[in-house]
């Protein structure tokens, strides 16, 4: 192998270092900033889920799983011999490194999501089982205790965590509205309006448990009906997603080296830039149509 052979590449290399450097440091302050905030908000959604993961772990583990991918794909994509190449494999580096970064912070969403749905499922029955308390002449932080005891976890530790605070010397009104901004659910913050409206007028909180049990069951049923409904348009919004992708991949391999040629065009990074964009609009599109509030 010749100098030159060697040379050029190295330049390369070194030159894309450099400038990799420059950019971290420029962004140094942003992603401090970043890792901050998502600590913060990650250490409070863990303490609402009753998670004891340390928040700086996952944050260390985002980052180095962001840099790991940002390399990994940036060897395996990139060519250090051509302009071409390299764009092709930042692009790819910069696109895997971003998802990577930002997959723990989604996952946390998707595991709040789903313990604020067993949550909203476990409300129905309760709101019946207090309802019945009541009338067999419990009060209504006996009623909070029976769920406590009786029902399976989240809405068992929400409760717990509430006349716990209670117990303290937390007033009543206020362990309610904690509740409510610990869970983040509708149907709480409408049973704890009725309780609030019921201990001011003298209602009788069993008919409105009752009633309440009823509404949010109702409104439950037509959401899972809705839900049916737009099965195919959601669908047809991962297909139209993921298809370019699965088929830019089948590609590679049944004409490798036409897509080598391909992608060692700086237009198909324009090209690619182009497809993502549609691909975005049309997801868009997608999701505001098969998107209905109740």
């Amino acid at each position: 192998m010749s100098l030159p052979e060697i040379l050029i590449p190295a330049l390369f290399l070194a030159s894309f270092a450099g400038m990799t450097y420059i950019v971290l440091k420029a962004l140094g302050a942003g992603a401090e900033a970043y890792a901050s905030e998502y600590m913060t908000d990650a250490s409070r959604q863990f303490e609402d889920m009753f998670l004891f993961i340390p928040p700086h772990r996952i944050s260390q583990i985002a980052w180095g799983s962001s840099a790991v991918c940002f390399t990994l794909f940036f060897l395996v994509t990139g060519n250090l011999t051509t302009i071409a190449g390299i764009m092709r494999g930042t692009l790819f580096g910069v696109i895997t490194a971003v998802t990577a970064l930002f997959t723990p912070s989604w996952l946390l969403k998707l595991l709040k999501s789903q313990r604020l749905n067993r949550f909203n499922e476990q409300l129905v029955d309760s709101l019946v089982s207090m309802s019945n308390a009541l009338k067999a002449g419990f009060s209504i932080t006996q009623a909070f205790d029976s769920i406590v005891k009786e029902s399976l976890n989240p809405i068992s530790q929400e409760f717990s965590v509430m006349l716990q605070q209670i117990r303290l010397g937390v007033r009543f009104e206020d362990a309610l509205v904690n509740l409510e901004t610990r869970v983040g659910s509708d149907d709480l913050t409408l049973m704890i309006r009725s309780i609030e409206i019921a201990r001011i007028t003298g209602g009788n909180l069993t008919e409105v448990f009752e009633r309440l049990a009823e509404t949010i069951r109702e409104r439950m049923r037509i959401e899972g009906r809705i839900r049916s409904l737009t099965a195919q348009g959601r669908l047809q919004g991962l297909v139209v997603g993921f298809m370019p992708i699965l088929l830019g991949v089948a590609m590679f391999f049944v004409y490798p080296d036409v897509m080598r040629k391909f992608f060692s065009e700086p237009i198909a990074l324009v090209i690619i830039g182009l497809v993502a964009i549609l691909e975005l609009i049309g997801a868009l599109l997608i999701r505001k149509i098969i998107r209905i509030d109740i």
